[in-house]
């Protein structure tokens, strides 16, 4: 027995620095566990290089095919501002996606502003004015809606009455040639490898501006402004002016998806909310291509 008793504090000598050990491990595992940075879901690069550029290619050639009118019903499309907000989904989650799409439905009244500026300036300007006209209106209408934040309803209101407002103020341009020139052959490879650093360069710093001001500045209609200015250099301001129409006639559907995002995203999902957003923007977009101005004009 005095032996037995001996041993025992020897024993418990032994553990203490077992279990030290153990309590060390765990601690180290649990600070890795709070500071190592979460797996992806998937290569979001990789998808951002390959989606963004098949898209806008995509809707680049249908609008080359079928006119200057028909070119900006497709821009009107969120070719670009769409997949941002897919992967600022996916990336900063679906609650900074909500807010990123008030900023696209805010974005979108902007460039309803935008198209106004750029068609009034045209009737005596050229391209280079127009375009920092229309720049300059859609910058004032962007930092409008950053200081105001109207409710959800509201702002859709506000944005389908800016759309069809600027549609009947659209000043008839007269001028210039009926037919679209041919674009260079940079002007296809351009347009994508301008989307697709736009919007890695957005979300990139997406976190940095918020997803309000990043959803705003995700609609800045660079293609829009690229298809105008192009046809306005090369044919006049008469297919600038096509170009700016179907544009605003594609805006609608462009609205609706936003809507329907901001609405879907955090209850049903990435996938499901993009889904019903892309079936909404292109039922929309169908019905303005049937009752409106869109159509390949007469050669």
């Amino acid at each position: 027995m005095p032996q037995a008793a001996g041993l025992m504090p020897q024993a418990w000598a032994a553990a203490r620095p077992a279990r030290a050990n153990v309590a060390v491990s765990a601690a180290l595992l649990q600070h890795v566990s709070r500071t190592a940075p979460p797996p992806l879901p998937m290569n979001t690069l990789l998808l951002k290089l390959i989606v963004t550029p098949v898209l806008i290619g995509a809707a680049s050639l249908a609008g080359q095919r079928w006119g200057e009118t028909l070119s900006g019903w497709f821009i009107g499309l969120p070719l670009t501002s769409g997949p941002v907000c897919w992967f600022l989904a996916i990336e900063q989650g679906t609650g900074f996606a909500a807010a990123a799409a008030r900023g696209c439905l805010a974005g979108a009244a902007a460039e309803a502003g935008f198209c106004l500026a750029y068609a009034i300036a045209a009737r005596k300007g050229g391209w280079i004015g127009s375009l920092a006209a229309g720049t300059l209106a859609f910058a004032a209408g962007a930092a409008l809606f950053q200081i105001a934040h109207p409710p959800l309803w509201m702002l859709a209101l506000i944005v389908y009455v800016a759309l069809t407002t600027a549609l009947w103020l659209m000043p008839e341009l007269a001028t210039g040639r009926a037919g679209f020139p041919e674009p260079p052959a940079w002007d296809l490879p351009a347009r994508m490898a301008v989307a697709t650093a736009l919007i890695l360069g957005l979300t990139e710093i997406a976190p940095l501006l918020g997803a309000q001001l990043s959803g705003m500045l995700a609609t800045y209609p660079i293609f829009g402004a690229v298809l105008a200015a192009f046809a306005h250099h090369q044919s006049g301001a008469a297919a600038a002016g096509r170009v700016l129409r179907g544009l605003l006639i594609g805006l609608f559907g462009f609205t609706g998806f936003f809507l329907c995002l901001a609405l879907a995203i955090e209850p049903l999902g990435i996938a499901a909310s993009f889904a019903a957003a892309t079936a909404l923007a292109l039922s929309i977009q169908g019905v303005s291509l049937w009752v409106g101005p869109v159509r390949r004009p007469r050669r």
